[in-house]
Protein backbone atom coordinates (compact mmCIF):
# COMPACT_ATOMS: atom_id res chain seq x y z
CA UNK A 1 0.00 0.00 0.00
CA UNK A 2 1.16 3.54 -0.83
CA UNK A 3 0.05 6.42 1.37
CA UNK A 4 -0.02 9.89 -0.21
CA UNK A 5 -0.59 12.73 2.25
CA UNK A 6 -2.02 15.75 0.48
CA UNK A 7 -3.14 13.43 -2.31
CA UNK A 8 -5.96 15.72 -3.44
CA UNK A 9 -3.60 18.65 -4.00
CA UNK A 10 -1.90 19.87 -7.18
CA UNK A 11 1.11 17.55 -7.25
CA UNK A 12 -0.57 14.97 -5.01
CA UNK A 13 -3.46 14.27 -7.39
CA UNK A 14 -1.01 13.71 -10.26
CA UNK A 15 1.03 11.39 -8.02
CA UNK A 16 -2.09 9.38 -7.17
CA UNK A 17 -2.94 9.06 -10.88
CA UNK A 18 0.60 7.96 -11.74
CA UNK A 19 0.66 5.31 -8.99
CA UNK A 20 -2.74 3.95 -10.02
CA UNK A 21 -1.58 3.80 -13.66
CA UNK A 22 1.19 1.45 -12.50
CA UNK A 23 -1.30 -0.81 -10.72
CA UNK A 24 -0.33 0.33 -7.21
CA UNK A 25 -2.72 0.41 -4.26
CA UNK A 26 -3.17 3.95 -2.95
CA UNK A 27 -4.45 5.44 0.28
CA UNK A 28 -4.87 9.22 0.41
CA UNK A 29 -4.72 11.27 3.59
CA UNK A 30 -6.38 14.67 3.39
CA UNK A 31 -7.34 17.26 5.98
CA UNK A 32 -10.95 17.17 7.22
CA UNK A 33 -13.23 19.06 4.86
CA UNK A 34 -10.85 18.90 1.88
CA UNK A 35 -12.40 18.45 -1.56
CA UNK A 36 -11.54 14.94 -2.78
CA UNK A 37 -14.31 14.59 -5.37
CA UNK A 38 -11.88 14.81 -8.29
CA UNK A 39 -10.03 11.69 -7.12
CA UNK A 40 -11.06 8.25 -8.47
CA UNK A 41 -12.83 7.33 -5.24
CA UNK A 42 -13.68 3.86 -6.50
CA UNK A 43 -9.95 3.10 -6.73
CA UNK A 44 -8.41 4.87 -3.74
CA UNK A 45 -8.96 4.72 -0.01
CA UNK A 46 -9.41 8.18 1.51
CA UNK A 47 -8.57 8.94 5.14
CA UNK A 48 -9.61 12.24 6.67
CA UNK A 49 -7.09 13.38 9.27
CA UNK A 50 -5.02 16.37 10.35
CA UNK A 51 -1.25 15.81 10.22
CA UNK A 52 -1.03 17.58 13.57
CA UNK A 53 -2.94 14.64 15.09
CA UNK A 54 -0.32 12.01 15.98
CA UNK A 55 -2.84 9.30 16.89
CA UNK A 56 -4.65 9.67 13.57
CA UNK A 57 -1.36 9.35 11.70
CA UNK A 58 -0.53 6.11 13.48
CA UNK A 59 -3.77 4.69 12.06
CA UNK A 60 -3.31 6.22 8.59
CA UNK A 61 0.22 4.85 8.09
CA UNK A 62 -0.55 1.26 9.10
CA UNK A 63 0.25 -1.40 6.49
CA UNK A 64 1.87 1.17 4.19
CA UNK A 65 5.06 0.12 2.45
CA UNK A 66 5.73 3.52 0.92
CA UNK A 67 4.63 6.86 2.38
CA UNK A 68 4.75 9.99 0.23
CA UNK A 69 4.46 13.07 2.42
CA UNK A 70 3.23 16.06 0.41
CA UNK A 71 0.68 17.60 2.80
CA UNK A 72 1.63 21.17 3.69
CA UNK A 73 0.41 24.72 3.67
CA UNK A 74 1.91 26.06 0.38
CA UNK A 75 0.82 29.66 0.88
CA UNK A 76 3.18 32.44 1.92
CA UNK A 77 0.80 34.16 4.37
CA UNK A 78 -1.29 33.02 7.31
CA UNK A 79 -3.14 35.09 9.83
CA UNK A 80 -1.58 32.96 12.56
CA UNK A 81 2.01 32.42 11.42
CA UNK A 82 2.62 29.78 14.11
CA UNK A 83 0.48 27.41 12.08
CA UNK A 84 3.19 27.21 9.43
CA UNK A 85 5.52 25.43 11.84
CA UNK A 86 2.73 23.28 13.27
CA UNK A 87 1.77 22.02 9.79
CA UNK A 88 4.88 22.16 7.63
CA UNK A 89 7.47 21.20 10.26
CA UNK A 90 5.83 19.41 13.19
CA UNK A 91 3.13 17.86 11.00
CA UNK A 92 5.77 16.51 8.64
CA UNK A 93 7.72 14.91 11.46
CA UNK A 94 4.55 13.46 12.95
CA UNK A 95 3.86 11.76 9.61
CA UNK A 96 7.38 10.49 9.07
CA UNK A 97 7.81 9.11 12.59
CA UNK A 98 4.40 7.39 12.45
CA UNK A 99 5.30 5.80 9.13
CA UNK A 100 8.70 4.59 10.33
CA UNK A 101 7.29 3.30 13.61
CA UNK A 102 4.71 1.33 11.60
CA UNK A 103 7.44 -0.32 9.54
CA UNK A 104 7.29 1.62 6.28
CA UNK A 105 10.11 0.52 3.99
CA UNK A 106 10.59 4.04 2.63
CA UNK A 107 9.25 7.52 3.28
CA UNK A 108 9.52 10.44 0.87
CA UNK A 109 9.37 13.99 2.20
CA UNK A 110 8.55 16.93 -0.07
CA UNK A 111 10.64 20.02 0.60
CA UNK A 112 10.84 23.20 -1.55
CA UNK A 113 13.25 25.16 -3.72
CA UNK A 114 12.60 28.33 -1.72
CA UNK A 115 15.01 27.17 1.02
CA UNK A 116 17.90 26.28 -1.28
CA UNK A 117 19.39 29.65 -2.20
CA UNK A 118 21.15 32.01 0.19
CA UNK A 119 21.45 35.73 -0.53
CA UNK A 120 23.92 36.29 -3.38
CA UNK A 121 23.45 32.80 -4.85
CA UNK A 122 24.32 32.91 -8.55
CA UNK A 123 23.93 29.29 -9.56
CA UNK A 124 25.60 25.95 -8.96
CA UNK A 125 24.79 22.65 -7.24
CA UNK A 126 22.26 22.96 -4.42
CA UNK A 127 21.51 19.32 -3.58
CA UNK A 128 24.01 19.28 -0.70
CA UNK A 129 24.04 23.02 0.04
CA UNK A 130 24.14 23.80 3.77
CA UNK A 131 22.14 26.89 4.75
CA UNK A 132 21.55 28.50 8.15
CA UNK A 133 18.29 29.78 9.58
CA UNK A 134 19.60 33.32 9.04
CA UNK A 135 19.55 32.59 5.26
CA UNK A 136 15.82 31.80 5.28
CA UNK A 137 13.05 34.26 4.36
CA UNK A 138 9.73 34.36 6.22
CA UNK A 139 7.75 31.92 8.38
CA UNK A 140 6.63 29.65 5.53
CA UNK A 141 10.19 29.06 4.34
CA UNK A 142 11.43 28.67 7.91
CA UNK A 143 8.89 25.91 8.60
CA UNK A 144 9.96 24.04 5.46
CA UNK A 145 13.66 24.59 6.26
CA UNK A 146 13.28 23.09 9.74
CA UNK A 147 11.46 20.06 8.34
CA UNK A 148 14.14 19.66 5.67
CA UNK A 149 16.89 19.77 8.31
CA UNK A 150 15.11 17.26 10.56
CA UNK A 151 14.59 14.84 7.67
CA UNK A 152 18.24 15.06 6.68
CA UNK A 153 19.23 14.27 10.26
CA UNK A 154 17.01 11.18 10.20
CA UNK A 155 18.53 10.08 6.90
CA UNK A 156 22.07 10.60 8.22
CA UNK A 157 21.18 8.34 11.15
CA UNK A 158 20.14 5.58 8.75
CA UNK A 159 16.40 6.10 8.41
CA UNK A 160 14.97 5.17 4.96
CA UNK A 161 13.79 8.72 4.23
CA UNK A 162 14.18 10.31 0.79
CA UNK A 163 14.07 14.09 0.29
CA UNK A 164 12.80 15.83 -2.86
CA UNK A 165 12.68 19.55 -3.65
CA UNK A 166 10.24 20.46 -6.43
CA UNK A 167 10.71 23.87 -8.00
CA UNK A 168 7.71 26.02 -9.10
CA UNK A 169 4.96 23.64 -10.29
CA UNK A 170 2.92 24.54 -13.37
CA UNK A 171 0.46 22.73 -15.61
CA UNK A 172 -3.13 21.53 -15.23
CA UNK A 173 -4.85 20.27 -12.10
CA UNK A 174 -4.26 22.96 -9.47
CA UNK A 175 -7.71 23.16 -7.92
CA UNK A 176 -6.38 24.80 -4.74
CA UNK A 177 -4.92 27.72 -6.71
CA UNK A 178 -1.43 27.73 -5.26
CA UNK A 179 0.56 30.98 -5.78
CA UNK A 180 2.03 30.15 -9.24
CA UNK A 181 -1.39 29.19 -10.60
CA UNK A 182 -3.05 32.27 -9.09
CA UNK A 183 -0.48 34.42 -10.89
CA UNK A 184 -0.88 32.60 -14.23
CA UNK A 185 -4.66 32.74 -14.03
CA UNK A 186 -4.69 36.43 -13.14
CA UNK A 187 -2.55 37.16 -16.20
CA UNK A 188 -4.73 35.03 -18.48
CA UNK A 189 -7.82 36.88 -17.26
CA UNK A 190 -6.27 40.28 -17.82
CA UNK A 191 -6.25 40.97 -14.08
CA UNK A 192 -2.50 41.55 -13.80
CA UNK A 193 -1.85 45.23 -14.56
CA UNK A 194 1.85 45.02 -13.62
CA UNK A 195 4.40 42.45 -12.53
CA UNK A 196 7.61 42.15 -10.57
CA UNK A 197 10.15 40.38 -12.74
CA UNK A 198 12.17 37.56 -11.16
CA UNK A 199 14.04 34.37 -12.03
CA UNK A 200 12.15 31.09 -11.67
CA UNK A 201 12.55 27.42 -12.37
CA UNK A 202 9.33 25.96 -13.79
CA UNK A 203 8.43 22.27 -13.76
CA UNK A 204 5.26 20.44 -14.74
CA UNK A 205 3.48 18.97 -11.73
CA UNK A 206 3.04 15.70 -13.65
CA UNK A 207 6.82 15.43 -14.05
CA UNK A 208 7.26 16.10 -10.34
CA UNK A 209 4.89 13.18 -9.63
CA UNK A 210 6.83 10.73 -11.79
CA UNK A 211 10.07 12.04 -10.28
CA UNK A 212 8.74 11.33 -6.80
CA UNK A 213 7.96 7.73 -7.69
CA UNK A 214 11.44 7.24 -9.13
CA UNK A 215 13.08 8.91 -6.11
CA UNK A 216 11.07 6.71 -3.75
CA UNK A 217 12.21 3.58 -5.54
CA UNK A 218 15.78 4.46 -6.48
CA UNK A 219 16.80 7.54 -4.47
CA UNK A 220 19.56 7.66 -1.89
CA UNK A 221 18.39 8.85 1.54
CA UNK A 222 21.35 11.14 2.24
CA UNK A 223 20.84 13.60 -0.61
CA UNK A 224 18.20 15.95 -1.98
CA UNK A 225 16.58 15.31 -5.35
CA UNK A 226 15.93 18.57 -7.18
CA UNK A 227 12.74 18.00 -9.17
CA UNK A 228 13.12 21.05 -11.37
CA UNK A 229 12.55 21.99 -14.97
CA UNK A 230 13.36 25.08 -17.01
CA UNK A 231 14.83 28.45 -16.00
CA UNK A 232 12.64 31.38 -17.02
CA UNK A 233 12.33 35.05 -16.23
CA UNK A 234 8.77 35.73 -15.09
CA UNK A 235 8.30 38.00 -18.12
CA UNK A 236 9.23 35.12 -20.43
CA UNK A 237 6.81 32.73 -18.68
CA UNK A 238 4.00 35.26 -19.04
CA UNK A 239 5.02 35.60 -22.67
CA UNK A 240 4.51 31.86 -23.20
CA UNK A 241 1.02 32.10 -21.72
CA UNK A 242 0.33 35.27 -23.69
CA UNK A 243 1.06 33.56 -27.00
CA UNK A 244 -1.59 30.96 -26.21
CA UNK A 245 -4.35 33.39 -25.29
CA UNK A 246 -3.43 36.38 -27.41
CA UNK A 247 -2.55 38.68 -24.55
CA UNK A 248 0.47 41.01 -24.35
CA UNK A 249 2.62 41.41 -21.27
CA UNK A 250 1.35 43.85 -18.65
CA UNK A 251 2.38 47.37 -19.49
CA UNK A 252 4.26 48.09 -16.30
CA UNK A 253 6.91 46.41 -14.21
CA UNK A 254 6.89 47.11 -10.48
CA UNK A 255 10.03 48.34 -8.67
CA UNK A 256 10.97 46.11 -5.75
CA UNK A 257 10.51 48.93 -3.21
CA UNK A 258 6.96 49.58 -4.42
CA UNK A 259 6.13 45.87 -4.40
CA UNK A 260 7.42 45.57 -0.84
CA UNK A 261 5.28 48.50 0.32
CA UNK A 262 2.19 47.03 -1.35
CA UNK A 263 2.90 43.60 0.18
CA UNK A 264 3.36 45.03 3.66
CA UNK A 265 0.12 47.01 3.50
CA UNK A 266 -1.77 44.07 1.96
CA UNK A 267 -0.61 41.72 4.70
CA UNK A 268 -1.51 44.19 7.45
CA UNK A 269 -5.00 44.65 6.00
CA UNK A 270 -5.47 40.89 5.62
CA UNK A 271 -4.14 40.11 9.10
CA UNK A 272 -6.07 42.74 11.01
CA UNK A 273 -9.21 43.26 8.92
CA UNK A 274 -10.29 40.79 6.24
CA UNK A 275 -8.54 37.50 7.07
CA UNK A 276 -8.39 36.82 3.31
CA UNK A 277 -5.27 36.03 1.26
CA UNK A 278 -3.49 39.35 0.58
CA UNK A 279 -2.82 40.78 -2.86
CA UNK A 280 0.93 40.30 -2.32
CA UNK A 281 3.05 38.84 0.47
CA UNK A 282 6.25 40.12 2.03
CA UNK A 283 7.85 36.67 1.78
CA UNK A 284 6.94 36.43 -1.90
CA UNK A 285 8.40 39.83 -2.72
CA UNK A 286 11.58 39.15 -0.77
CA UNK A 287 12.06 35.84 -2.60
CA UNK A 288 12.04 37.67 -5.94
CA UNK A 289 15.41 39.14 -4.97
CA UNK A 290 16.96 35.68 -5.00
CA UNK A 291 17.79 33.73 -8.11
CA UNK A 292 15.73 30.56 -8.44
CA UNK A 293 17.64 29.35 -11.49
CA UNK A 294 18.77 25.76 -10.97
CA UNK A 295 20.34 22.85 -12.82
CA UNK A 296 18.19 19.77 -12.15
CA UNK A 297 19.93 17.69 -14.83
CA UNK A 298 21.92 15.54 -12.32
CA UNK A 299 18.70 14.54 -10.55
CA UNK A 300 16.85 13.57 -13.72
CA UNK A 301 19.88 11.70 -15.06
CA UNK A 302 20.16 9.66 -11.87
CA UNK A 303 16.43 8.93 -11.88
CA UNK A 304 16.40 8.08 -15.60
CA UNK A 305 13.68 10.61 -16.48
CA UNK A 306 13.20 13.84 -18.43
CA UNK A 307 10.83 16.80 -18.16
CA UNK A 308 8.43 18.09 -20.80
CA UNK A 309 8.73 21.54 -22.43
CA UNK A 310 7.25 24.56 -20.69
CA UNK A 311 5.10 25.24 -23.75
CA UNK A 312 3.32 21.90 -23.30
CA UNK A 313 2.65 22.62 -19.63
CA UNK A 314 1.30 26.08 -20.47
CA UNK A 315 -0.99 24.78 -23.22
CA UNK A 316 -2.41 22.03 -21.01
CA UNK A 317 -2.90 24.48 -18.12
CA UNK A 318 -4.79 26.98 -20.28
CA UNK A 319 -6.96 24.21 -21.74
CA UNK A 320 -7.72 23.02 -18.21
CA UNK A 321 -8.61 26.55 -17.01
CA UNK A 322 -11.04 26.80 -19.91
CA UNK A 323 -12.57 23.38 -19.20
CA UNK A 324 -13.48 24.58 -15.70
CA UNK A 325 -14.88 27.88 -16.94
CA UNK A 326 -12.10 29.90 -15.35
CA UNK A 327 -11.35 31.56 -18.70
CA UNK A 328 -13.84 32.80 -21.25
Amino acid sequence: MNLVTGGAGFIGSHLVSALLAEGEEVRVLERPGADVGHLPLDRVEVVSADIRDKAALVQATRNCRHVYHLAADPNLWRRNVREFDAINHQGAMNTIHAALDNGAERVLHTSTESILTPAGFSGGPVEQLELKESDIIGPYCMSKFRADAAVRQLAAAGAPVVLVCPTLPIGPGDRLLTPPTRLALAFCRGELPAYLNCRLNLVDARDVATGMIAAMRKGKPERRYLLGGHNYQLADWLGVLGELIGRPLPRWTVPHSVAMAVAFCSEQWATHVTGEVPLATVTGVRLTRRSMFFDPAPTWKELGLAVRPVQESARDAVDWYRSLGWLR
